[in-house]
C-alpha cells in the first residue's frame, strides 16, 4: 500500500528550529571573561579530578601564551608571565562559567624549552606535561602557542607526537600563531598555510593581542569545544514534500 504524507507532514508550522540563537563572539568572550583562579599544582597528583571539559594551553617559553590567555579572558594578570621565562613550573587551572557555576576549565601549562632552565628541570617537566596530555581524563582540547617567525621547534614536534593518538580519537587541537602583527600579510598567509599542513588535522588561527586579530574566532571556537552538546545555530531544515511512491 502506498503511503502519502498527511497534511501535518508538510505543514510549515511543524518545522521548528532549535530554540537557541547562533553563537556569537560577544557570547564567547563574555563566557571567557568569567575566568577565575581555581588551583595550582606542581605535580599531576595535586590536580583535582574534574568532570567538566578542560582546555589546555601549551607552548614554548616566550611564545606569548600568558598574553593570549589574558587577552581572551580580558583580564590583565590572570595568567602569570614570569620575568624569567621557563621558571614558572606549575599547572594553573582557571574555572569558567557564569553565576559562579563552573562549566569548563582552562589549564595553563608551564612554558618549555627555555635555555636558562637546568636540563633536569626540562626533562622533569616534559614528563609531567606528557603524562598530563595523555592521561587527563576530562581534557577536551589542546591549544598550542607558536611564534610563526620561528615555526615549530623540536619540542613542539615532540608534543605533537605525544598528543596525536588522542587527537585521532577526537581530542580537539588548535595551533595559535601568536604575534601575527610582526608579519606582513604575505608572511601571515604563508605561515598559516605551512602550519595547516603541520597541524595534523587541527585548527590553525593567526592571533595578535596588539592588533586584536583572531580573538573573536578563537573565543568562539573554545566556547563550542567546551559546550559540545549545545544545539547548533538555529536553521530551518529543508523538508521534502514530494510523496513517496
Amino acid at each position: 500500500m502506498t503511503k502519502h504524507p498527511s497534511p501535518a507532514d508538510t505543514s510549515p508550522a511543524t518545522i521548528v528550529p532549535p530554540a537557541r540563537p547562533e553563537i556569537t563572539a560577544p557570547l564567547a568572550l563574555g563566557w571567557l571573561h568569567t575566568a577565575r583562579f581555581l588551583t595550582t599544582a606542581p605535580q599531576l597528583h595535586f590536580l583535582p579530578p574534574l568532570s567538566v571539559p578542560e582546555i589546555a594551553f601549551v607552548g614554548r617559553s616566550n611564545a606569548g601564551k600568558s598574553t593570549c590567555i589574558n587577552t581572551l579572558t580580558q583580564q590583565k594578570q590572570l595568567a602569570f608571565a614570569s620575568k624569567k621565562p621557563g621558571r614558572t613550573q606549575h599547572i594553573n587551572l582557571f574555572a569558567l562559567g557564569k553565576q559562579g557555576v563552573t562549566d569548563a576549565v582552562l589549564a595553563d601549562l608551564p612554558g618549555y624549552g627555555y635555555a636558562a632552565v637546568p636540563k633536569q628541570d626540562k626533562i622533569r617537566w616534559q614528563q609531567v606535561m606528557a603524562n598530563y596530555l595523555v592521561t587527563r581524563e576530562n581534557l577536551k582540547a589542546i591549544v598550542l602557542m607558536c611564534d610563526p617567525r620561528h615555526g615549530l621547534t623540536e619540542l613542539d614536534e615532540i608534543l605533537l607526537d605525544v598528543v596525536r593518538p588522542r587527537v585521532e580519537e577526537g581530542l580537539k587541537f588548535l595551533v595559535i600563531l601568536t604575534k601575527a602583527d610582526k608579519l606582513t600579510r604575505a608572511e601571515q598567509s604563508k605561515a598559516l598555510s605551512i602550519m595547516k599542513l603541520q597541524a595534523g588535522g587541527g585548527e590553525v588561527r593567526l592571533f595578535s593581542a596588539t592588533k586584536r586579530q583572531g580573538i573573536d574566532e578563537v573565543a568562539t571556537l573554545l566556547w563550542q569545544w567546551a559546550h559540545p552538546d549545545a544545539p547548533a545555530a538555529a536553521t530551518v531544515p529543508v523538508v521534502n514534500t514530494t510523496p513517496t511512491p
